[in-house]
């Protein structure tokens, strides 16, 4: 028998000062069976650093055809392709080539590195791909505040990441592995 995904809810509260983005994200989490909650929590703040009023969860780890979230357009185009974790460069070129924009939320403290170096210069030519990575303290520390139903306040300010709950705080700085060339 397959085990189901356990579905976690969260009240998301986002003030984002450097984007001037303000609003509150009711949303329904389905955590796959084979997903910790650190790697959980990192979708969270990816959400979080990246929203707006589309951004979706997509299928993820459950399917290959999806990102772990996304923002379509009224027409179905997607506009921006998140990825969480150390994809894979083909998984990225393909995702460069359907979407707008692509952004990758690594995290896994050494692991980002040795993932990175080979395939860095494998996705140069993916001019609409960013990069981030997340420190592995913050990572871990994000996995801690991880429940069943959440309320999360997350402020971000000339990048520093504030993450509260009422189990803790915690703060950070997404580490710039490569930015997305303006499109034309």
């Amino acid at each position: 028998m397959a085990l189901k995904s356990t579905i976690h809810k969260a009240e998301l509260q986002i003030a984002d000062l450097d984007r001037g983005y303000y609003a509150t994200h009711a949303l329904t989490i389905a955590k796959h069976p084979s997903e910790t909650d650190e790697r959980m929590m990192v979708r969270l703040v990816a959400f979080a650093h990246a929203a707006s009023e589309r951004l979706a969860f997509g299928r993820g780890i459950s399917d290959a055809d999806e990102p772990d979230l996304w923002d379509r357009d009224l027409t179905g185009a997607i506009e921006h392709w998140i990825e969480v974790g150390l994809p894979d460069e083909r998984v990225l070129a393909k995702a460069a080539g359907r979407s707008r924009q692509v952004s990758v939320y690594a995290y896994g403290g050494r692991a980002v590195g040795l993932w990175w170096s080979p395939i860095e210069a494998k996705v140069a030519r993916l001019g609409n791909l960013a990069v981030f990575a997340v420190p592995q303290d913050a990572s871990r520390a994000l996995e801690s505040l991880a429940r069943r139903t959440m309320q999360l306040q997350v402020t971000i300010q000339e990048g520093q990441v504030l993450v509260t709950s009422a189990d803790g705080t915690v703060t950070f700085e997404f580490e710039p592995l490569r930015e997305a060339r303006a499109r034309r």
